[in-house]
């Protein structure tokens, strides 16, 4: 679903990622793993092409789209949605919901009574102004905005971001759902190693300038606490 193929994006004069190339599968569940600063948001911002690369290839789906702009990026099927979650201040739930929708050409796509049934506390809220939930509540509407345009890949930021722990499980699960139930494409990113565990099967280990270190499995890193030592403590 995604190659990303030795690119280099600056933001100003700064060379923030170096040489990056990384791979997810259709169906997969893919994690950049890191510490703060090492370059992972600016990532998914180069694949979604906020942040274009100067320099290196980015494939989605067998289309390249390394130049393409970010409304283009979205049109064949790429979601993002930012650690900020970015609602629309004086919108309501709905319409932050209904401005993203996007037909799909496949039976059985997302549209509002779908996101409605699968959070069921956004329906109650509809006809709230965004802003005015609570934080897990914003990315349950962050998230559900999203697949109003009915993707096929998803690039998720730091879910867990400003969440109290009973929020993040709620989260952690809505997502692990979704996409074991609709069969979609997730690169995420997260500094909770935990988190990542729980959502991804595959992660590649970031240093600083974005360069990677390891990829490795869940597995691999639940048997080694050296990967999280040396890659993710402070």
């Amino acid at each position: 679903m995604l190659r990303v193929e030795d690119i280099d994006t600056y933001i100003g004069g700064s060379h923030i990622i170096q040489g990056l190339s990384l791979r997810v599968e259709k169906g997969g569940a893919v994690c950049i793993l890191g510490r703060n600063g090492v370059g992972k948001t600016t990532t998914l911002r180069s694949i979604m092409g906020l942040t274009p690369p100067r320099s290196g290839r980015i494939i989605i789906d067998g289309e390249e789209t390394t130049n393409l702009p970010p409304h283009r990026i979205a049109r064949k099927g790429v979601a993002y949605v930012p650690a900020e979650r970015h609602i629309f201040p004086e919108l309501s739930v709905e319409e932050n919901l209904i401005l993203a929708a996007r037909p799909s050409d496949k039976e059985g796509g997302w549209n509002i009574e779908k996101v409605y049934e699968y959070f069921p506390v956004l329906a109650s809220r509809r006809r709230q102004e965004g802003t005015t939930l609570s934080g897990g509540e914003q990315q349950m509407l962050a998230i559900g905005r999203a697949l109003m345009g009915n993707p096929k890949l998803m690039l998720l930021d730091e879910p867990s971001q400003g969440l109290s722990p009973l929020l993040v499980r709620t989260v952690v699960q809505i997502i692990h759902n979704l996409f074991r139930d609709y069969n979609l494409t997730l690169l995420l990113v997260e500094q909770n190693f935990r988190i990542a565990l729980q959502l991804a099967h595959r992660h590649y280990l970031m240093g600083t300038k974005s360069r990677i270190e390891g990829v490795v499995t869940s597995k691999q890193i639940m048997e080694d606490e050296e990967i999280i030592k040396r890659h993710l403590s402070v």
